[in-house]
């Protein structure tokens, strides 16, 4: 069904890059879970009223929580979708993070509400009647959930959207814990075990376990996550291939919401290049970046001696050195300055943020080691964190 409204609703459909096309994927989606959800939940409440399950009655209100997370949805990619402005450059692409946070919280707050009724109804337990039209209202719902789950994983993944795979997983913990409540009704009917306090119980802890998982996932881009590794690496080749650059480093990516995204690196390039030339190659790198990951790029160019044999000599023997401390360390921004009483090896040593040493420690250690070098050396050393693992080319 998504499939087929979005050939109608969805100009262009498949160009996921473009932000009213993510919008206009996130609408539909929430719409038609309104739909559903509201379906379900009257479907759910006539067979908890009937049969007097506070397991039906609770995975009724269950639904009705769904259809409010839906509106939510609907609401953060309505506000995500909106242009940038002066007091936001960037647009409002997190308001999409937001809304799966608020989904998340909702699915959290059903889950302790649906806790609290199973204990008192584990204390106090009473007889389900039961029918097969309940049992056949429950059995439907758990088919559409199923359904719910897997269109919402497919559009969360095609269009990578925190919200609508926060959606899919509270649509599939809805499955099971209709499922939970089926059984447990039958288990009644069938053996005059009354657990309809255990089964919401059960469906509880797996509502909580969905709403932690939901949460951690919008909560981690938020709060400003590392790249993927192998975004990372894509970057790095694509610059790359623009000689003479040689190496890059200091990237940082800056995620404003799927689809805005501002990437700024440092790219080495020879010193005794054309000042010219070697500008007009760093527009092109960004330009290309611009194109293939639809974002803002910034590139810094850093001069380095390519012809000097001395300094790429001391530069790939440091390289060697600094991975005595730590084989993650690397280094970039290397020159050699000579004076009347000794020379300064000058450069900047990356570490990995789990490195245990303080920067002051790395600094030592390094000042230790090309103190026992040949030669009056003194290390001038600036220590600074990878924020991109894997960016070293």
């Amino acid at each position: 069904m998504i499939t087929l409204l979005s050939r109608w609703l969805i100009p262009n459909r498949d160009q996921i890059s473009d932000p009213q096309v993510r919008q206009r994927y996130g609408v539909l989606c929430g719409a038609v879970g309104i739909g559903l959800n509201l379906l379900l939940f009257a479907g759910k409440f006539f067979a908890g009223a009937v049969s007097g399950s506070i397991a039906i009655t609770a995975d009724a209100f269950n639904n009705l929580s769904d259809a409010g997370s839906s509106l939510v949805t609907i609401v953060g990619f309505r506000l995500a979708g909106q242009k940038p402005d002066p007091a936001h450059p960037f647009g409002h692409g997190r308001m999409e993070y937001l809304s799966g946070l608020a989904v998340s919280m909702l699915i959290l707050l059903m889950g302790i509400e649906l806790a609290k009724s199973s204990v008192d109804k584990i204390f106090h337990p009473e007889p389900v009647e039961f029918s097969w039209l309940t049992a056949s209202i429950l059995a439907v719902s758990i088919l559409v959930k199923c359904y719910m789950a897997i269109y919402n994983r497919s559009v969360g993944n095609k269009i990578q959207s925190a919200a609508m795979k926060a959606t899919a997983a509270d649509s599939l913990s809805d499955a099971l814990s209709t499922l939970a409540v089926l059984l447990a009704t039958l288990a009644g009917y069938w053996f005059h075990i009354q657990i309809d306090g255990w089964a919401g119980a059960a469906v509880a802890c797996f509502i909580l376990y969905t709403g932690y998982r939901a949460a951690k996932d919008t909560i981690s881009p938020l709060l400003g996550q590392a790249p993927d590794p192998e975004l990372v690496r894509e970057i790095a080749q694509t610059v790359l291939e623009f000689p003479p650059v040689s190496s890059i480093h200091d990237m940082i990516v800056h995620d404003y919401g799927p689809g805005r995204m501002m990437i700024s690196l440092h790219a080495e390039v020879p010193a005794d290049g054309d000042l010219v030339e070697l500008h007009d190659t760093i527009d092109l790198a960004e330009q290309a970046l611009q194109k293939k990951f639809h974002c803002d790029a910034v590139i810094h160019m850093d001069p380095i001696a390519t012809n000097d044999q001395e300094v790429l000599h001391m530069r790939g023997k440091m390289a060697q050195l600094v991975q005595v401390i730590d084989r993650r360390i690397t280094i970039h921004d290397f020159r050699m300055v000579s004076g009347p009483t000794h020379t300064n090896l000058i450069f900047d040593a990356a570490c990995p943020f789990d490195l245990k040493l303080t920067d002051g420690e790395v600094r030592e250690k390094v000042e230790e080691i090309v103190a026992l070098l040949e030669g009056d050396y003194r290390a001038v050393v600036t220590v600074d964190r990878i924020y991109a693992s894997g960016e070293r080319q």
